[in-house]
């Protein structure tokens, strides 16, 4: 195994924070419900009445695979790749059903809904590259 730079951990670090926190977002909602995000209007609460049985599965295992692909980033394995992976397909199918059967973007708007779900496939590709990057290099095993 090749030496790492010293910002691998910090990058590893950072990643694992990132899927913690979704963890914990998405304990909130399955919690609270619509309220997760505060106070929800009628139509906030209509989508989430609306949400198909699987889908706090699928919300679940995109932040979970998530989370544990920065611990394998932590712990120098290669699995980080395979985590990551899964967490996009999970994103995928979680933000593609919601986009395509309802009507959220045309109800709030573009500038309102899209910032953050653009944000989270942009951390997962980053994760998925820095993985791939990581095992090329030599840094994971």
């Amino acid at each position: 195994m090749r030496r790492r730079p010293r910002w691998y951990y910090l990058v590893a670090a950072l990643l694992t924070l990132w899927g913690l926190a979704g963890c914990f977002a998405c304990f909130q909602q399955i919690r609270l419900g619509a309220e997760a995000m505060g106070p929800a209007s009628a139509y906030d609460r209509a989508v989430h009445a609306s949400l198909p049985v699987w889908y706090n599965q699928v919300y679940a295992a995109t932040v979970g695979f998530s989370a544990a692909g920065g611990i394998a980033l932590l712990a120098l394995r290669r699995s980080a790749t395979l985590f990551f992976a899964v967490s996009l397909l999970a994103v995928a199918v979680q933000f593609g059903w919601l986009f395509a059967t309802t009507d959220i973007v045309a109800h709030k708007g573009a500038a309102v809904v899209l910032p953050f779900p653009i944000l989270i496939v942009a951390v997962g590709l980053f994760a998925l590259w820095f993985a791939r990057r990581a095992r090329r290099r030599g840094w994971t095993r």
